[in-house]
């Protein structure tokens, strides 16, 4: 795993950070069960308005769906604070989880 950081240390609000935790816990997580590639890329970037995550891997893509859970759990977390998730196989290959949250009032 590749991590890059930006940004901060300032502190930020413990539901974001947690959130941002969380979210980069289960990519990870479906980065193992699923793309089959031994690397991936994250990145948390923090700005004056909040905290961005993303998670890219060059595996194997493929649609969402499926039996678990974790891409809607993160989409509500990331929504439950007012912020913008999104998912899904990119272009090129692979597949990209990446999240936007605010810092302020949701």
């Amino acid at each position: 795993m590749t991590l890059a950081v930006d940004g901060g240390p300032a502190p930020v609000p413990a539901e974001v950070g947690l959130a941002a935790y969380r979210i980069v816990q289960e990519a990870l997580t479906n980065v193992v069960r699923h793309a089959q590639v031994p690397q991936c890329r994250v990145t948390v970037r923090q700005t004056p308005d909040g905290v961005h995550v993303e998670v890219v891997d060059d595996g194997r893509g493929g649609p969402l769906g499926g039996e678990g859970h974790g891409i809607v759990g993160m989409r509500e977390r990331a929504t439950l604070l007012g912020g913008r998730f999104t998912a899904g196989p990119r272009p090129e290959g692979g597949f990209r989880v990446a999240a936007e949250l605010p810092v302020g009032p949701a």
